[in-house]
């Protein structure tokens, strides 16, 4: 079977290989938003990654296998741990997106990130460059949502393609 083929033909691997690509183009943009315009992660962020960063090894796993022909079951768990994974992510930046408008309170510990400090006599040196970054302050919007809001979005987006991935693995013969 072509490769055109087994992708047309195979649910699992056409939900992995778009979840691969969704979460791989969403977490560059963290990253560029972080590394190229200065704008840093809170905690609550910082913590919406750690999907993504389960979630990209994962369904690139899960593409493999289905390209070379693993067992459905294996195939639709993977898919099923992705889905509960970004649905999860989903939550977790709904919530972060409340914070922000003050819907919520939000945790107490987003004060920022720890510095190590080095030498005492430096510590006024360093605690100037030091950006702390509150989990309630949105630093930017684009039509009224914010990245923990598109967070939100765009992890619903993948747990529905992987629930896609699933349903339509289990109705295959």
């Amino acid at each position: 079977m072509s490769s055109q083929a087994r992708f047309q033909a195979s649910p699992a691997l056409t939900a992995a290989l778009l979840v691969l690509i969704v979460a791989a183009a969403t977490i560059a943009g963290a990253w560029f938003f972080q590394l190229v315009l200065d704008i840093q992660p809170c905690p609550l962020c910082l913590e919406q990654r750690y999907a993504y960063y389960a979630i990209i090894p994962l369904s690139g796993l899960v593409a493999l296998g289905a390209a070379k022909g693993a067992p459905r079951s294996l195939l639709i768990g993977g898919l099923v741990i992705i889905a509960l994974a970004a649905a999860g992510n989903s939550i977790l930046g709904g919530y972060h997106a409340g914070v922000e408008w003050k819907f919520w309170q939000g945790p107490t510990d987003c004060t920022g990130p720890l510095v190590n400090f080095g030498k005492a006599g430096n510590l006024l040196d360093q605690l100037d460059k030091v950006k702390v970054v509150p989990c309630d302050v949105v630093q930017w919007r684009f039509l009224g949502i914010s990245l923990a809001g598109y967070n939100a979005l765009i992890s619903a987006l993948m747990a529905a393609i992987a629930a896609w991935g699933i349903a339509r693995s289990a109705k295959r013969d």
